[in-house]
């Protein structure tokens, strides 16, 4: 686990049926809230469809070379069905609780799944881009109602890897009792150790730190779409 990176270079190798069978066990046997498992792995096969989500994503030359590419879907329609099957409201679906809860419930159906792959000696590369035309992600994979595209993971054998990049110090992230504003913000040493990586790295040098990949990245509204797709997916956003 400590040697994960993203591996966006992946031998034009096809995942076998037992491969795809393992990670698909690995999704299925993490936590969920309440046992409600309110996610759905859809794998992209047709070609047409995965050139456009590639295409959407703007990580075309991963997602059309890997071994397998999934869309993993926050996932409570199952939930709705039971819940109109009894004649019952579906207002219990529909505020922020529960689209967090299945949000978490993917999320970790996922990350078991990297792990799952990682640990056959294949690479991963999870691609939140398919959020950056969601709505037509949603009419491509035909989503109904209280569904929500969270993001795609390529899965492959590895043509070339980075190096590992160096995570925040632990002073940064984890305190006891209390929220340490004064050692969660004091990235100093961070910004110097990320800046010599990225000078230095085998590929795709750049002279920049972590701050300012952060400043660069927060300071635009991005995808401002997502919140009214929710509304329209059913979700109240309460």
């Amino acid at each position: 686990m400590q040697k994960h990176v993203s591996v966006r270079q992946f031998k034009d190798q096809p995942l076998s049926a037992d491969m795809k069978q393992q990670l698909m066990t690995a999704a299925q046997s993490g936590s969920s809230s309440n046992f409600v498992q309110a996610f759905s792995v859809i794998e992209i096969s047709n070609k047409t469809i995965k050139d456009e989500l590639a295409e959407i994503s703007n990580s075309a030359p991963y997602v059309k070379k890997s071994g397998v590419f999934y869309v993993f879907v926050a996932d409570l329609y199952r939930q709705s069905k039971m819940l109109k099957d009894a004649k019952k409201s579906t207002d219990g679906l529909k505020n922020m609780e529960e689209l967090l809860v299945a949000s978490v419930d993917t999320t970790i159906a996922a990350e078991d799944m990297a792990v799952a792959a990682e640990s056959l000696g294949l690479g991963i590369c999870y691609i939140g881009g398919i959020r950056n035309d969601i709505r037509r992600v949603a009419e491509l994979l035909h989503l109904p109602r209280f569904t929500f595209p969270l993001f795609g993971m390529t899965i492959g054998f590895p043509e070339n890897k980075n190096q590992v990049k160096p995570r925040l110090p632990k002073s940064n992230q984890f305190s006891v009792d209390t929220y340490d504003i004064s050692s969660f913000t004091d990235l100093t040493d961070y910004d110097q150790q990320i800046h010599n990586y990225y000078l230095n790295r085998g590929s795709n040098n750049q002279s920049t730190d972590w701050t300012e990949k952060n400043v660069d990245f927060f300071k635009e509204i991005r995808r401002d779409d997502i919140g009214s797709f929710l509304k329209d997916q059913g979700f109240s956003l309460n």
